[in-house]
């Protein structure tokens, strides 16, 4: 029985742990150069840091997981792996993967043909755009935690961090730790809003505790640095000449429209903005899985899809955090290995219940509200890789009075560059949704792309025939 399992944070690692317990041979891939994910993302071996826990919750059971699976041979770590496609051959999940630097031209080509498939992609940053966002200096905050916690890199010495959830906590702490100055935190979501669903059924709040050690950690940090956090606020332009140099922040409503009269300039040389998370989809999607109207991979409890032997688990199935990934993963990998240990089992599916929750509250505290479209003038780009603005997009639309999502890219290019739609797409598909009568069609999707990842022509040229049904290829 052998599971190949796609994705190394909380997730993934915890399936593959949990597959191995369960006697199944595991082939781990992961993009990166290491195991952890973002959540664990940490320096690499050749530059360790000494007091790497100060950056992360948890440090020493990842520690504990990565070198228990370092040292099994029934565990094969591939990092570096880029899965460019998914397939089935004799009724079996099929993956294609590209191994070694995404930037050498000597990736080496491998597909596996597992009994079971544990998807656990996990998710990025959710970024809506607003005036000046495409200036330099203005970052992504998961990509500001990213050079803060793998590189020890800071992104500026005066940082506002803005955006709408509980991430935008960790992100400030870990650019205190880069020695920058945090100015401020503002979160988009007012505070009627925070109470009522942080406060509602406080009893089921009991088994997430572990939460609120990772809060109060947070909230000393911010104290001790004298962060303000305000609430209701929102960044709604950046200015500057050759990069950031101020932003303007404005009050915001019950649907996130800003307040006349609120605006205010805050100095600062970078700013990091994360609206939430945006699933990884592209190889579920290839895969077959079925994906829900709250656009996330549909599971039963142990993380089975709609496909067979196929499972999903962590942030592509609902952003709850590491400790639901964990639970998640863990349940899947045991499910992925047909284990029978069902008091083990049981205990897990109840733990994923009570982060569930966790996870509603979240959405419901900080999901994205409609009036953010308020703060966009005509001149604000949405798609910074085909550079397509605001006022073009709506104007093409009204011009071909198109209604549907693909005629819609074809026409104004929203959408059509190299990301293909991964940091804009949901945020045109919300635009049009606003602008065009009926909206955009139904069943449109621009997690629906051509390409799952990135490989060049020649790659695609040498790479060897597909096996025949005899030949097979195993991992």
């Amino acid at each position: 029985m052998t599971v190949v399992i796609i994705g190394a944070g909380p997730a993934g690692i915890a399936a593959a742990r949990a597959a191995r317990d369960a006697g199944a041979a595991v082939v781990l891939l992961d993009a990166a150069d290491g195991l952890g994910g973002q959540y664990w993302r940490h320096l690499p071996p050749d530059r360790p840091a000494r007091r790497q826990r100060r950056l992360h919750h948890g440090w020493s059971r990842f520690t504990a997981l990565r070198d228990r699976l370092s040292a099994d041979a029934g565990c094969e770590i591939i990092t570096g792996a880029q899965v460019w496609a998914i397939d089935r051959q004799d009724g079996r999940p099929r993956v294609h993967v590209l191994a070694g630097p995404p930037d050498g031209r000597a990736r080496t080509p491998r597909t596996l043909l597992p009994d079971a498939l544990v998807l656990a992609t996990g998710a990025h940053d959710r970024t809506l755009p607003f005036p000046g966002w495409d200036l330099p200096g203005v970052y992504s905050a998961g990509a500001a935690q990213a050079l803060a916690k793998g590189e020890r890199v800071t992104v500026g010495g005066r940082v506002l961090v803005a955006g709408a959830g509980p991430f935008l906590l960790p992100v400030a702490a870990a650019l205190t730790h880069t020695d920058a100055r945090v100015v401020g935190i503002h979160e988009a979501a007012r505070l009627p809003a925070l109470v009522r669903n942080w406060t509602a059924r406080p009893w089921e709040l009991f088994s997430a505790l572990g939460k609120g050690g990772e809060l109060g950690g947070y909230l000393l940090s911010q104290l001790r640095h004298r962060i303000p956090y305000v609430t209701g606020s929102a960044v709604v332009a950046a200015h500057g000449g050759e990069r950031v140099e101020s932003v303007t922040v404005a009050r915001l409503d019950s649907t996130w429209a800003p307040l006349p009269g609120t605006e205010r300039r805050i100095e600062v040389d970078a700013v990091c903005v994360s609206h939430g998370f945006t699933p990884r989809l592209e190889l579920a999607i290839a895969a077959g899985c079925r994906i829900g109207p709250d656009r996330f991979v549909v599971t039963d409890q142990d993380g089975r899809t709609s496909v067979e032997d196929v499972f999903a688990a962590g942030e592509i199935t609902g952003i709850g955090g590491a400790q639901a990934a964990e639970t998640e993963g863990a349940l899947a990998g045991l499910a992925a290995a047909g284990a029978a240990d069902e008091r083990r089992t049981a205990r897990l599916r109840r733990r994923r219940v009570s982060t569930t929750r966790f996870a509603a509250r979240i959405e419901g505290a900080h999901g994205i509200r409609p009036g953010w479209t308020a703060w966009l003038d005509g001149d604000t780009v949405l798609c910074r890789c085909e550079e397509v603005t605001h006022g073009e997009l709506v104007d093409t639309v009204t011009a071909t009075r198109s209604r549907g999502l693909r005629s819609t890219k074809l026409t104004s290019r929203a959408g059509l560059g190299i990301c293909q739609a991964r940091m804009c797409g949901r945020n045109v598909e919300e635009i049009l949704g606003q602008t065009t009568p009926d909206g955009v069609i139904a069943d449109a999707s621009t997690d629906r792309r051509p390409i799952a990842a990135p490989i060049s022509l020649a790659e695609l040229a040498a790479l060897p025939a597909a096996p025949t049904a005899q030949e097979g290829h195993t991992p």
